[in-house]
C-alpha cells in the first residue's frame, strides 16, 4: 500500500493516482467530524497554520481556516493589505519571516503562477497551493473529485464535461490532471478564444458544441467567466457567451437523468448557469463547499503527519 510522503501540495500533476486516493479516503473520516455537535478533534493541537492570501477569497480561505480549527491547530490570516509586500518586500522574504516564528504550514494564494513553488523551494514549512494565477488549484479539484465519488460511487469511466473559460482556469487544469489520473474521460467546451493551444496533449477531448457535451456527460463542471479579463476582448459580449455556453433548464432537459452540476464559485448567475439550474435538483454546488472543509482537513493532517489521531478520537 502506498504511504503518504509529500511535504507540500502544489498541484495534482505531482501526485499519483494512489496518493489522490489517500486524500479522498482520509477526507471521508473528517467529513464525519464536521457533522458532529462538537466539530473538533485534537489531531493538530500545537500546530500553526498561516493563511497567506494575496487574492480575494471567501470559500477557500474560510474553508482552510475552519479545517485547521477543527483539527485544533492555531491559525493566522495575512492578506496583501496587511503584509510587508506593499512596502517592497518579496513574497518569499515575507514567508521566511513568518516561518521564523515557527509555523508549520503556509497556505498561499497568489495571482502569479508559480509562487507556491517558489515558497516550497525556499521554506522548511509545508506549503499548500490555494490557487496560483492560471496554473493550479489542487484543493478545489480534490473536493470536486470527492463530491463526484460520493454522489456517483466512483470516477473511473465517467464522462466529465468542463465548460467555460478554460484558458484562464486553474480549476480546469487541476481537475484535468486529477480526473484523468482517476480514469475519467474529460471533454472541455468553450469559446475557441478561451481554449488553450494544444490542450489535447493533457489527455482531454475538445468540443465547441455545448449541447453535445450536455447530452453525453455524467458530470458538468461550469467555470466562472472571468469578466475582469474581458478587457482583452476574448468575447464579443457577455450576453453572447451566456447564449452560446450558458446552461439553463431548457438545455438541461437533454442531459442524463442523474447528471451532476458543479461550479467552483463564485457563480455569475445568468451567465455560466441560470438560477434555476444553480438551485436545481442536479446541482451539488453547496455540497462542494461542504466537502471542501473535509478535503482541507485531510490535506493538513497528511502534510503534518500527526500520529495517534485514532486514539485521540
Amino acid at each position: 500500500m502506498v504511504e503518504w510522503t509529500k511535504h507540500d501540495l502544489l498541484d495534482l500533476s505531482d501526485l499519483s493516482k494512489e496518493e489522490i486516493g489517500i486524500i479522498l479516503e482520509t477526507a471521508k473520516s473528517f467529513k464525519e467530524v464536521s457533522q458532529r455537535d462538537v466539530k473538533k478533534v485534537p489531531a493538530l493541537r500545537g500546530k500553526t497554520v498561516v493563511m497567506l492570501f494575496f487574492e480575494p477569497s471567501t470559500r477557500t480561505r474560510i474553508s482552510f481556516e475552519l479545517a485547521a480549527k477543527r483539527l485544533s491547530a492555531d491559525t493566522i490570516n495575512i492578506s496583501l493589505s496587511g503584509s510587508s509586500v506593499l512596502k517592497g518586500e518579496s513574497v518569499l522574504d515575507t514567508a521566511k519571516n513568518i516561518e521564523a516564528m515557527n509555523v508549520d504550514v503556509i497556505v498561499v494564494r497568489h495571482s502569479s503562477s508559480g509562487v507556491p513553488k517558489v515558497l516550497a523551494d525556499g521554506l522548511q514549512a509545508s506549503v499548500i497551493n490555494a490557487g496560483d494565477g492560471c496554473h493550479a488549484h489542487p484543493t478545489q479539484a480534490l473536493l470536486d473529485m470527492f463530491t463526484i465519488k460520493e454522489k456517483l460511487g466512483g470516477i473511473e469511466g465517467l464522462k466529465v464535461g468542463i465548460i467555460g473559460d478554460i484558458l484562464h482556469s486553474r480549476v480546469a487544469r487541476s481537475n484535468i490532471w486529477g480526473l484523468t489520473k482517476l480514469g475519467a474521460e474529460v471533454t472541455v467546451c468553450g469559446p475557441s478564444t478561451l481554449m488553450p493551444i494544444d490542450i489535447e496533449k493533457t489527455g482531454v477531448k475538445i468540443t465547441f458544441d455545448l449541447m453535445k457535451i450536455i447530452k453525453t456527460s455524467d458530470v458538468l463542471i461550469l467555470l466562472r467567466l472571468q469578466q475582469e479579463r474581458q478587457q482583452d476582448k476574448f468575447l464579443p459580449s457577455i450576453r453572447e457567451y451566456a447564449k452560446m455556453f450558458g446552461v439553463n433548464k431548457e438545455k438541461l432537459q437533454y442531459a442524463k437523468k442523474n447528471v451532476l452540476i458543479m461550479h467552483p464559485g463564485p457563480t455569475n448567475r445568468g451567465v455560466e448557469l441560470s438560477a434555476d439550474v444553480a438551485d436545481g435538483e442536479y446541482s451539488v454546488i453547496l455540497e462542494q463547499v461542504t466537502n471542501g472543509v473535509a478535503i482541507r482537513m485531510a490535506i493538513l493532517y497528511l502534510l503534518l503527519g500527526t500520529k495517534g489521531m485514532e486514539e485521540d478520537r
